[in-house]
């Protein structure tokens, strides 16, 4: 049973060294199926800190981060014609060339990059 905890801690550090590999970039366009509907929804981080929704017609994305582990995207939330800035702090759980796991709490959220 003591090799069962060494072999969790070992799969833990191997996905943060993947989450930190300096070959895999964040930037680039991430998307999601919109629940309950067709379609996908997401968001574009761009070179330079500047971010754009995806298919978010009341979340517009302005800007993002990087800090260690943490992703922070910036913007505006629009509805009933009001709006309010925001700013939210992600967990990056994983990255890979086609894949991006975000943690929020305990909610998983699993962006793919889109076929161009």
């Amino acid at each position: 049973m003591k090799n069962v905890g060494k072999y969790a801690c070992m799969t833990a550090l191997a996905g943060a060294l993947v989450a930190c590999d300096p070959g895999i970039t964040i930037e680039g366009r991430w998307v999601e199926p919109i629940p309950g509907m067709k379609g996908v929804q997401g968001f574009e981080l761009k070179k330079g800190g500047e971010a754009s929704s995806i298919n978010m017609a009341t979340l517009r994305y302005k800007s993002w981060e990087q800090s260690g582990q943490s992703l922070i995207l910036s913007g505006e939330s629009i509805g009933n014609g009001v709006s309010a800035s925001f700013s939210d702090t992600l967990t990056i759980e994983r990255v890979t060339a086609d894949s991006l796991v975000l943690k929020r709490g305990d909610l998983s959220l699993i962006y793919s990059r889109p076929a161009e």
